[in-house]
C-alpha cells in the first residue's frame, strides 16, 4: 500500500517540527513537506501533490480559510484543520468545515508542543481519515441568496397559536391545551453523524421548511465548537437550531444538536419530547455518541421515530440504529456514493439496521414523511 503523503502548513516552526515528528511515527504516513504559510505550499505541492493537507487558520500572506477555499475550488484535497481552542479559533474552524475541511485538531494557545505530542494517536487518526474521504465530495454548495417574505416581520396568522411553544419550550412539564401540536410531537427524528457531517447535515437541514418533525443529532464534535455549529446552522435554515439544554423540549420546526463533551437522551413525558443532556464516559470512543442517542430513541419513541445515519468513520450509531429498527422505527443510511466517508453507514448496513439506503438529496424528504 503507498504511504499517505502530508503537507504540514502552519506558521510556527515548532508545530510544524512537532507535528512532521509524529505524523512520521506512523509507517503509512509520508510527511511530503512542511511550509509556513500558503503561498510557500502551493510553490512545494505544485510539484507533487500530497494526498492530505495537515493546515493551520491564522498564517501571514495568506490566511488557512482562503488557502483552503483556494484547494476546494481548484483540486479538492482532503484537509485537517490545526486550530487554537479559542473562541476565535473555534468560529473559524467552523468556517473551515464549512468550506470543505475533513475533519480537525485542536490545539491550546499556549503549551501546543505537548499538546501535540499527548494528541498523537489523534492527529493520526485524523489524517488517516481523510487520507480516505472522497474530495469529490468536499467541495461546498453555494447557497442562493435568501428571500425574506412578510414572514420576517410579522408572523402568519396561522401560526400564533404555535409560536408560544417554539418560543418557551425549554422546560419538562406538560403545557395543557396544545391540542393538534401534541399530536405532532409524538413524531421525532434522529440524526447522527459524523466525519463529513457537517456539511451534509447542512444540506439536509437547509432544505427544510418551516413546518418539520422535531429532530434531535449527534454530530462527533467537541465543546466549544456545537453550540457555533448550532448558530451557523439557525442562521442558514427555516427550521430552529440549536445546541441542546437539558429539559429541553423537541417540538415540530426545532432541531436540537448535543452539545460536544455530554451525551445527550431523549425521553418523554405525555405526548411531549424533551431531551437529557449529562455527562459519563465515553461511548466507542465518543462523547456525545450516536449509539446513545439511538438507543434512547428506541425505547422512547419506539415506530413514531425515523433514525438516520449518515457520513462518518467507525461503527457509532450503527447498533443503535438496529435498535431502533427492531422497536418499529423508520431507519436509513446514506449511500456510499454521497457518503465523505462510507464508514458509519456501511456498518449500519452490514447489521442490517437500515431499511433503506438513501443519497444525502433525498434524506430531507424522508424526513418530512414522518409529518
Amino acid at each position: 500500500m503507498p504511504k499517505i503523503r502530508v503537507m504540514v502548513v502552519d506558521d510556527s516552526a515548532v508545530v510544524r517540527k512537532v507535528l512532521s515528528e509524529t505524523l512520521a511515527q506512523d509507517p503509512a504516513i509520508e510527511v511530503a513537506g512542511t511550509a509556513p504559510d500558503p503561498i510557500f505550499a502551493m510553490e512545494r505541492m505544485a510539484k507533487r501533490w500530497p494526498d492530505v493537507i495537515v493546515l493551520d487558520v491564522e498564517m501571514p500572506r495568506m490566511d488557512g480559510i482562503t488557502f483552503l477555499r483556494k484547494i476546494m475550488s481548484e483540486r479538492p484535497t482532503p484537509v485537517v484543520i490545526c486550530s487554537t481552542l479559542t473562541e476565535k479559533g473555534a468560529e473559524t474552524t467552523m468556517q473551515a468545515l464549512a468550506a470543505g475541511a475533513v475533519s480537525f485538531i485542536a490545539k491550546p494557545k499556549i503549551g501546543a508542543r505537548q499538546f501535540l505530542l499527548d494528541a498523537a494517536n489523534d492527529l493520526i487518526g485524523a489524517v488517516k481519515v481523510a487520507a480516505h474521504a472522497n474530495p469529490r465530495l468536499l467541495r461546498p454548495m453555494p447557497h442562493p441568496a435568501q428571500k425574506l417574505s412578510a414572514d420576517a416581520i410579522i408572523a402568519p396568522a396561522h401560526a400564533h397559536r404555535a409560536q408560544p411553544a417554539l418560543l418557551h419550550a425549554g422546560e419538562k412539564g406538560l403545557v395543557p391545551g396544545f391540542g393538534a401540536l401534541a399530536q405532532t410531537t409524538e413524531r421525532v427524528v434522529a440524526l447522527g453523524t459524523s466525519t463529513g457531517g457537517t456539511q451534509a447535515l447542512e444540506r439536509v437541514l437547509t432544505a427544510l421548511p418551516r413546518v418539520s418533525p422535531g429532530i434531535v443529532i449527534v454530530q462527533h464534535m467537541p465543546e466549544k465548537f456545537t453550540a457555533l455549529f448550532a448558530a451557523r446552522l439557525d442562521s442558514l435554515c427555516q427550521i430552529e437550531v440549536r445546541e441542546a439544554a437539558d429539559g429541553d423540549r423537541v417540538i415540530p420546526g426545532r432541531a436540537l444538536i448535543a452539545p460536544g463533551g455530554r451525551h445527550m437522551m431523549l425521553h418523554r413525558s405525555g405526548a411531549n419530547y424533551y431531551v437529557e443532556v449529562k455527562d459519563g464516559p465515553l461511548v466507542n470512543r465518543h462523547k456525545p455518541s450516536v449509539d446513545v442517542l439511538f438507543r434512547s430513541v428506541a425505547q422512547t419513541a419506539g415506530r413514531n421515530a425515523l433514525g438516520v445515519i449518515m457520513t462518518g468513520m467507525g461503527d457509532d450509531g450503527a447498533r443503535g440504529l438496529r435498535e431502533m429498527r427492531e422497536a418499529g422505527a423508520h431507519t436509513v443510511a446514506q449511500d456510499e456514493a454521497t457518503c465523505v466517508v462510507y464508514g458509519m453507514p456501511k456498518e449500519a448496513v452490514k447489521l442490517d439496521a437500515a431499511e433503506r439506503s438513501l443519497p444525502l438529496e433525498s434524506i430531507a424528504q424522508a424526513i418530512l414523511e414522518q409529518l
